[in-house]
């Protein structure tokens, strides 16, 4: 497998940050956007993830090319819940399928305690098989199910709420 390497995301990546995210959009797995979004309306959310506690990280390879990005994001903004956060994983068209996916997730694991993390939560489409695969083998597991919650082209999906306890030294 080739060498990639992570790094906190700059401004300069957000257009290929945004790029990758809108190649997920028409295939009604991976995101509830049902348009495309612009790198403007996505510059606040940006500005949201500080590194010292809800980063944002891109994945390249050893030429410099974005294959992916994942990210942290505060779930449900009470100081309660500051030690559980929401993981994405977006990955390069190219990429999908080819064990990136499972390398960028156990990167996220390994960092959460880093960041004082307890719990990584991964909101996933029912119908999102290879994804739903990918957090259980990493020793996710069904934490909530959400029916029927998302239409996506008229259609009613279900979500599902993969959660995982990390290990925070004391």
């Amino acid at each position: 497998m080739e060498e990639v390497q992570f790094r906190i995301a700059c401004r300069e990546d957000l257009s290929k940050i945004v790029e990758i995210y809108n190649s997920t959009v028409p295939l009604r797995t991976v995101t509830a956007d049902t348009e495309p979004v612009s790198v403007q309306s996505r510059q606040a959310w940006f500005d949201a993830h500080v590194p010292d506690k809800y980063p944002l990280w891109v994945m390249e390879n050893i030429a410099g090319e974005i294959w992916g990005w994942m990210s942290f994001q505060p779930f449900y903004g009470r100081p309660a819940y500051a030690a559980t956060v929401e993981v994405s994983i977006y990955l390069d068209e190219s990429c999908r399928g080819k064990g990136w996916g499972r390398r960028a997730l156990r990167y996220c694991i390994e960092q959460a305690p880093k960041y004082g993390i307890k719990n990584l939560l991964g909101f996933i489409f029912e119908h999102n098989v290879p994804s739903l695969r990918l957090f259980e083998s990493l020793g996710f597991s069904i934490w909530g199910k959400l029916p029927r919650i998302a239409v996506l082209d008229g259609r009613e999906y279900g979500l599902d709420i993969l959660g995982k306890k990390v290990t925070v030294p004391e």
